[in-house]
């Protein structure tokens, strides 16, 4: 019975690892400013001249 919860207890905790790594392991300092983050979805693209 006691291996049992350590396992389930070593399942609970990768999987909060996993949650915080891929929550908090990107940019360095947090999320972008408001002015340069991305647009939104219903906004048109800019147009590219090329």
């Amino acid at each position: 019975m006691t291996l049992l919860l350590l396992e389930a207890l070593g399942a609970l905790v990768l999987l909060v690892f996993i949650v915080w790594w891929t929550m908090f392991s990107g940019r360095k300092k947090g999320e972008l400013p408001e002015e340069v983050a991305p647009r939104e979805k219903d906004e048109a693209p800019p147009s590219r001249r090329d």
